[in-house]
C-alpha cells in the first residue's frame, strides 16, 4: 500500500510541475492537454482564457481499432491537428499533465507535428 501511495504522490509532484511551466492557453495559442489512460489516450486543445475547449480528440472518438497504442496515438495528433487547422490555429503547446513525454505523448505530438501544428 506505501508504494502505491508514493506512486500516486511522485504523479503529482511531476503533473504540478509541468504545469508550473505551463502558461495559460488562448484562442491564438491554445494548451493542449494529454490524458493517457490504460487503452486510450485522450488530447483537447483549451483556450484558458474563456474556459472552453476548442477542439477535442481520442481513441474512443475516432474508432481506432487496428494497431498498436503508439500508432493510434499517431493518428489522434494527425486528426487533432487537422481539427486545428479548420479552426485557424497554427501553434500550440503541449501540456502533458503527468505523463512522461515517450511512447504514445510522443507519438501524439509527432502527429501534431506532422499535421501542421506548431509546438
Amino acid at each position: 500500500m506505501i508504494t502505491h501511495k508514493k506512486d500516486r504522490i511522485r504523479k503529482l509532484r511531476r503533473k504540478l510541475s509541468v504545469r508550473a511551466r505551463c502558461k495559460k492557453g488562448t484562442a491564438d495559442y491554445p494548451r493542449i492537454s494529454v490524458f493517457r489512460s490504460l487503452n486510450h489516450i485522450y488530447a483537447q486543445m483549451i483556450d484558458d482564457v474563456q474556459g472552453i475547449t476548442l477542439a477535442s480528440c481520442s481513441t474512443v472518438a475516432i474508432d481506432l481499432e487496428n494497431g498498436d497504442k503508439k500508432h493510434q496515438a499517431y493518428q489522434v495528433g494527425l486528426t487533432l491537428a487537422k481539427l486545428a487547422s479548420q479552426k485557424g490555429i497554427a501553434r500550440a503547446f503541449l501540456d502533458r499533465g503527468s505523463a512522461r513525454y515517450t511512447g504514445r505523448v510522443a507519438s501524439l505530438t509527432d502527429g501534431l507535428r506532422k499535421g501542421g501544428l506548431g509546438i
